[in-house]
């Protein structure tokens, strides 16, 4: 693709690193934000230089925060006996649009891929075990709940995680399997995923 301007070219470079845009997609995108007004440009630009620099990591669940603690980990109406487990934000999202669940949240940061690299140290796992340790004098943790896709790399995690838990004597359930085998939970329609939550059953490490 050959371009009039080096200034575009860059611009399309950047823009075409972004999963699922293409060189086309993010020509388009650059010539678009040029015929809007300089503010627009700027206000975009500032929007995603802040979040960069400001977004935070709840120190608790390791949910994306404006602050030390989120507003899901500070809430006084949210059920802490129970934790669900998934693998990022998006999935926490895509569980409180369901409003069906009212418990806390724990984002492990991903699931285990040995192909990738990705081992159970690099998750947030043992953040998860501290908190159930944690809670025994306080608010004990009653239930973790394993919201986990239905792929290899995250029924890999459910197994890992139900054998760590199982010493600890929580009750271990995961999400009934409405949902589609291979299927990652961000994409799962709402009504599906409520009642996953809702009918989740025991996990089973036998």
């Amino acid at each position: 693709m050959n371009f009039p301007s080096k200034l575009i070219e860059d611009a399309v470079t950047e823009i075409s690193r972004l999963p699922g845009i293409g060189k086309k997609t993010a020509l388009r995108l650059a010539l678009h934000l040029l015929k809007q007004h300089e503010a627009h440009t700027e206000a975009l630009s500032l929007a995603l230089t802040k979040m960069r620099q400001e977004v935070k990591y709840c120190v608790i669940c390791h949910n994306i925060s404006d602050e030390e603690e989120c507003s899901i980990c500070k809430s006084h109406r949210r059920d802490t006996s129970i934790i669900c487990v998934v693998e990022d934000m998006r999935d926490v999202l895509a569980i409180e649009n369901t409003n069906q669940y009212t418990g806390k949240y724990h984002v492990l940061g991903g699931v285990i891929s040995p192909i990738q690299g990705i081992g159970p140290e690099e998750l947030k796992i043992e953040s998860l075990i501290s908190r159930i340790d944690q809670s025994v004098n306080k608010e004990p943790v009653k239930e973790i709940i394993l919201a986990l896709s239905a792929t290899m790399e995250g029924d890999t995690t459910s197994f890992y995680l139900a054998k760590r838990l199982k010493e600890k004597g929580v009750k271990v359930s995961t999400i009934a399997r409405g949902i589609p085998v291979g299927g990652e939970l961000e994409f799962t329609d709402e009504v599906t995923l409520g009642r996953s939550i809702m009918t989740r059953i025991n996990y089973n490490t036998d």
